[in-house]
C-alpha cells in the first residue's frame, strides 16, 4: 500500500468498481462501455495518497455484488456495500459481513415507487443488518426522503445519507428531506456524505445539461452542512469513476473541491476519524 500523502484523504468513503461485461438491470439509467476495475481503483487511490476506501453498491448492477465482495474480499483496505433482496438468507449476510461488506445500500434514486420499509419483509432485513453491525446507505432525491427516513430510523438501524440528501436543487435549504436528514442527525445513528457535488444539479442532469455549473450548489450545501453537523457526522467521497460525468470529472477535480468545502486540514482530519469509525473499526 502506498504511504499516505500529505493532505490527502485517508479514506474515500464513495466509489465504485465495474467490469465491462458485467450483466445490468434491465432498466439502468446508464451502461457504461468501459471497466472500472478494482486494479484501477487501487492505481487511483495510490496515485492520490488515498489509503482506504468504501466500494458501494453499483446501483445499475441491482443485487449482482459478486465483484464488490471479490474486491474487499481481496484488498483489507477496502470496505464494500452491497444491494441485496429482502429475501436474501441470514448466512449469506454473515458470510459478506465476514468478507469485509460493512453495509448495504438502498438504490431508490429514479425509482418510480418506492418498497415499504415497514413491510414484514423489510424489517426483517433491517434487523438482520442491525444485527450484523451494518449501516443501511441511502441514495434517494432529497423531496422524497422523509417518509423513508422516518421508517429506518424506526428500525434502529444506522444510516448513511448519500450525496449530500441531494436536496431539492431549486431550494436546497427548505427541502423537507434536508430537514428531515439535519433532525436524524441529532440521533446519533445518522452520517452524511459529502460525495459527487456535481451530481446536485439534479439525478438526470448528467444527460440534461452535461456541461452546466456543477459547483456552486455543493459549495453552499457543503458549508450549511459543516457548519450544522460538523465533522463528526460527515464524510467524503468522489464518487469516481463518475459515471455520467467522465469528461468534466477527474480524481483530481473532486479532491480539489473537497479541499474548498473543508479548507482545514485538521477538520478533515476529523473527517476521516468518522470514516475509520464508521467503516474499519
Amino acid at each position: 500500500m502506498a504511504e499516505q500523502v500529505a493532505d490527502a484523504p485517508l479514506v474515500d468513503a464513495h466509489v465504485h468498481v465495474f467490469r465491462s461485461d458485467m450483466p445490468l438491470m434491465a432498466d439502468a439509467w446508464t451502461r457504461p462501455d468501459y471497466a472500472f476495475t478494482t486494479q484501477g481503483l487501487i492505481g487511483t487511490l495510490d496515485e492520490h495518497g488515498v489509503r482506504h476506501a468504501v466500494i458501494s453498491g453499483l446501483s445499475i448492477a441491482g443485487t449482482y455484488n459478486d465483484y464488490t465482495i471479490a474486491a474487499v474480499r481481496a484488498h483489507k483496505r477496502l470496505r464494500g456495500t452491497v444491494i441485496v433482496d429482502p429475501a436474501v438468507a441470514p448466512d449469506a449476510l454473515r458470510q459478506m459481513r465476514d468478507e469485509g461488506i460493512v453495509g448495504m445500500r438502498l438504490q431508490l434514486a429514479r425509482l418510480g415507487t418506492l418498497p415499504d420499509f415497514r413491510s414484514d419483509a423489510y424489517r426483517l432485513l433491517l434487523r438482520r443488518a442491525r444485527d450484523l453491525d451494518w449501516h443501511v446507505h441511502i441514495a434517494i432525491e432529497g423531496p422524497r426522503l422523509p417518509p423513508v427516513l422516518d421508517a429506518l430510523m424506526a428500525s434502529g438501524i444506522k444510516i448513511v445519507v448519500d450525496h449530500f440528501g441531494h436536496p431539492d436543487p431549486a431550494d436546497p435549504f427548505c427541502c423537507a428531506g434536508y430537514r428531515a436528514m439535519l433532525a436524524g442527525v441529532e440521533s446519533g445513528r445518522l452520517w452524511i456524505k459529502l460525495a459527487a457535488g456535481f451530481r446536485l444539479p439534479g439525478t438526470d442532469a448528467w444527460r440534461d445539461d452535461p456541461h452546466g455549473d456543477l459547483d456552486t450548489l455543493a459549495n453552499r450545501i457543503a458549508a450549511d452542512l459543516l457548519a450544522r453537523v460538523g465533522p463528526e457526522r460527515l464524510l467524503w467521497g468522489s464518487d469516481a469513476p463518475f459515471v455520467g460525468y467522465e469528461r468534466s470529472m477527474s480524481y483530481g477535480r473532486v479532491l480539489a473541491s473537497y479541499r474548498h468545502w473543508v479548507p482545514q486540514a485538521a477538520v478533515r482530519a476529523e473527517i476521516d476519524r468518522t470514516a475509520m469509525s464508521l467503516y474499519f473499526d
